[in-house]
């Protein structure tokens, strides 16, 4: 049997409304500094709208970029590990490759209208099997002993995605 190499895409998306602690200090800290380096694009202008400045301000989609050091040190405290996907034990396994933030929503004047996600990316994993709707997989690296390996069974669930694959 051909080995299914995949990586993973877990995109969280943070709204105002964002009950956890982790969520609610990446979205207040993602519209400050929204609010500060929308001013570069936003200055003598009536435009305090995310989409506004995307449509009217020459370079505005710089700030996605801008914006992601504010949340860099969040994403370090998870320590590694992709939030809220949980094998069936009920612990969290997905190791992070990268990430990436996006700006979906954002007004200036107004931080319910702030939503932000933040694209995380497994590292190598290898597809063993398909349950159901649950992948049962197992780390790249895996070393095996006499051809054991130890795996990780997990639900897919919304916003979780097959980011890449590759048969070998």
């Amino acid at each position: 049997m051909d080995k299914r190499i995949i990586t993973l895409c877990y995109r969280k998306i943070i709204r105002a409304d964002a009950t956890s602690a982790w969520d609610k200090m990446v979205h207040e800290d993602s519209f400050m500094e929204f609010r500060i380096q929308a001013q570069n694009f936003s200055a003598g202008t009536n435009y305090t709208s995310y989409a506004e400045l995307l449509r009217h301000a020459p370079d505005a989609q710089q700030l996605p970029a801008r914006v992601a050091p504010a949340v860099t040190g969040y994403v370090q405290q998870l320590g590694g590990v992709i939030p809220d996907i949980l094998n069936t034990l009920g612990r969290r396994f997905l190791k992070i490759s990268s990430f990436q933030f996006e700006i979906i929503n954002s007004d200036i004047d107004d931080a319910a209208k702030h939503v932000v996600a933040i694209n995380f990316f497994s590292e190598l994993l290898v597809w063993h099997d398909t349950v159901n709707n649950y992948l049962l997989v197992s780390a790249l690296n895996a070393v095996a002993e006499d051809g054991v390996v130890n795996t990780e069974l997990f639900q897919l669930q919304p916003y979780l995605a097959i980011q890449t694959l590759k048969e070998i």
